[in-house]
């Protein structure tokens, strides 16, 4: 299916981090197989964890240890082990999605802001951000420790929003999430669905409520030139 026309006036866009701009499950999951090793567990298969990268620590936990869901304390403490992990090699394969630094130099080349508000907490976002080079070009990084709220909650969103300088129905917010479109349109912004992100097999961005899906970052380029003019 091919993303059909915002119909607004883009002056700005907004990503979530992993999953839209970023393709950091190498280094999410390859933390989570460490952890594993270190706990005498299987490695949960690669294209299975990659799908819940998205959700973060919580999220990884979840599916590489089961057990542990019915104790919350012993939950909490593998999420910090794994936060531990993950800090000590967080941005060594990650990468932005092929296509992507297209639409983000296109953006520049016409003096349009774009950012990120992601639910990652700061010191890791910053650390992808300036290992790759994106911290001087990008307007707003909001991570989910930069406010006592985070996505789904649209305080994220509107903070970004006042920090570009651009009112929240000329920004685009992209997610591979359905608390990214919830958090876009309780803003007032035009949202899309990252079609090409970590999403789980029992999951639809068709039922996300986004007003568009890409199914690609070449797709969302297309899509985004046109709401440029």
């Amino acid at each position: 299916m091919t993303a059909k026309s915002l119909g607004m006036d883009c002056h700005a866009v907004l990503f979530d981090l992993d999953g839209t701009l970023v393709d950091t499950a190498p280094d999410m999951v390859a933390a989570l197989h460490r952890l594993q090793t270190e706990m005498g567990v299987a490695q949960t298969d690669y294209k299975l964890a990659r799908t819940c990268v998205s959700n973060g620590s919580a999220g990884l936990v979840r599916i590489g240890f089961p057990d542990a869901d019915a104790d919350a304390d012993l939950q909490t403490g593998l999420q910090q082990r794994f936060l531990r992990t993950y800090e000590q090699q967080v941005c060594a394969s990650s990468a932005v999605f092929p296509g992507l630094d297209e639409l983000l130099l296109t953006l520049e080349a016409q003096g349009r802001p774009w950012g990120v508000v992601t639910n990652k907490p700061q010191a890791m976002t910053d650390a992808i951000m300036i290992t790759l080079r994106l911290h001087q070009r990008m307007g707003c990084a909001i991570s989910g420790d930069t406010l006592p709220k985070r996505k789904p909650d649209p305080a994220p969103m509107l903070l970004a929003s006042r920090i570009l300088n651009v009112e929240p129905q000329h920004i685009v917010y992209v997610g591979d999430a359905r608390r990214d479109i919830e958090a876009g349109r309780a803003a007032g912004m035009a949202t899309v669905a990252a079609a090409w992100g970590y999403i789980t097999a029992d999951d639809d961005p068709e039922r996300w409520q986004a007003h568009t899906v890409a199914a690609s970052p070449a797709e969302l380029t297309q899509l985004v030139a046109k709401e440029l003019g």
